[in-house]
Parts: C-alpha cells; structure tokens; sequence
C-alpha cells in the first residue's frame, strides 16, 4: 500500500508528476518505507520529503509547530544532501524527544539551512507507529520530472 497527504491509502504506487506540488507520499519498497517530495524547487522538495519521514511515525497534523530547531547539513551533491537532511532529523527529533511538523529549508551550493518546528513527543496523542532509524541511499534520488517539479526520494530504514 502506498500513502500520501493527497489520500490515505492507494493501491499502486504513483509516479510523481500530475497531483498537487507540493506533495509528499510514500512506496513501497520490502520491509522499509520509501519517502517522496515533490516541490517546485529542490528546498521545497526536501521540505515535503522531511514531511513524508514524520508521516511514517506518526500524522504530522497531529504535531503542533510551537518549538523551533535550526538545523544546517553539507554534501557534495543533491542526493547525499537528502539523505544527510534526513539523518539529521532523525537525530534532531531522537535526541529532542520531539517530532516536526513543519520546514523552512534553503537549499543553496550543496549546503542546507532549515528552521524545523515540532513538539515533545506525546505518545497518547501522537501515537507513533514506528521508529525511523535512518535514511538509506536505497532509491536515492534528486531530480526534476517530465512536468518540472522537483523530487527527492529515499528509502528509510524503519
């Protein structure tokens, strides 16, 4: 099963391209969890990818922006800056004891500064499903689509 902002199940995954940007949505991918963003710029693309991340955990309506952490991570190239990004976040929200909910990301010379906002975890009400151990280079990719959007996707070790 497939699960995405846009509908909360579906049958076969969809290729990123017709549909709302920005977006983020999951796939399938054995016993991980594949996150995409897809966004009208690489930023935007890594903002909805960090937001597909939480979703595996737990709904993001469900986290309440009220705290916020910067966050900054270097790469030599798009897709080791995604995977870098995510690991980040699994750091931030691990040693926080915090999850996030919304993303402020500037993507610029293979360097990432964001601003995430999130709140403690509260196990009754955001009731976490699993726990994301880390972003894989598994399906890694940074690229724009047949429409021009921007996706970046991963596969996430859960």
């Amino acid at each position: 099963m497939v699960a995405s902002q846009d509908e909360e199940v579906s049958e076969a995954p969809r290729a990123a391209g017709p549909g709302p940007v920005p977006r983020w949505e999951h796939f399938e991918h054995m016993a991980d969890i594949g996150v995409r963003g897809v966004g009208t710029s690489p930023a935007q693309a890594f903002e909805q990818a960090a937001l597909a991340m939480v979703a595996v955990i737990t709904s993001p309506a469900k986290v309440r922006p009220v705290e916020s952490v910067t966050v900054s991570c270097r790469a030599a190239d798009p897709e080791l800056l995604l995977v870098d990004w995510l690991n980040t976040l699994v750091y931030e929200m691990a040693s926080r004891g915090m999850l996030f909910s919304r993303f402020d990301v500037r993507v610029e010379d293979g360097r990432l500064d964001a601003t995430v906002r999130g709140e403690s975890t509260d196990r009754r009400r955001h009731d976490p499903a699993v726990e994301v151990k880390g972003a894989t280079l598994t399906e890694l990719s940074v690229h724009r689509d047949a429409e021009g959007h921007w996706v970046a996707q991963c596969v996430v070790d859960v």
